[in-house]
Order: C-alpha cells, then sequence, then structure tokens
C-alpha cells in the first residue's frame, strides 16, 4: 500500500473508533473517564494529522496573539539593557 492508502486507512480506523466509543461515553455522562476516552480520540486523530504534515483542526494558541514572536518584553528582550 502507498502512504496515501495507509493514512486514509487509519483515518478511518480512527473515525470507527470515534463512532464506537461515542454510544459507550453516552452511557457514563461526563465523568473523567468518559472524557479521557473522548480526548484520547481526539488525541490519536490529531497525531495522525501532525504525523502527516497537516495542522490538527484543535491547534488553539490562546497567548499567541499576546507574545507574538514569543519575546519577552521584560529585561531580557531583544535590544533591551538594565538602566
Amino acid at each position: 500500500m502507498s502512504l496515501e492508502q495507509d493514512v486514509a486507512a487509519a483515518r478511518r480506523a480512527v473515525d470507527a473508533l470515534e463512532q464506537a466509543c461515542a454510544p459507550v461515553t453516552r452511557h457514563f455522562g461526563d465523568t473523567v473517564d468518559a472524557r479521557r476516552l473522548r480526548v484520547d480520540v481526539t488525541r490519536l486523530r490529531d497525531d495522525l494529522n501532525l504525523l502527516c504534515g497537516v495542522q490538527p483542526h484543535s491547534a488553539y494558541e490562546p497567548f499567541a496573539a499576546v507574545y507574538g514572536d514569543g519575546d519577552d518584553e521584560g529585561l531580557g528582550g531583544a535590544g533591551r539593557t538594565a538602566p
């Protein structure tokens, strides 16, 4: 099989796992273990996307707009010296 075929098969397997786990998690409601199972399935999908060079759908960096390039605005920032 080609890489594309293997990736497609893996994506179908993750989709099938998600569909199989959904009814089970509904029986347990919003418990820690049910949430963990949902997160684990999402993580599988995200890891597969990362491995194949696709950005995960849930990539959210809450401080990206605040810190921009990651430079610290304190004394350690680029071009800054102590008075």
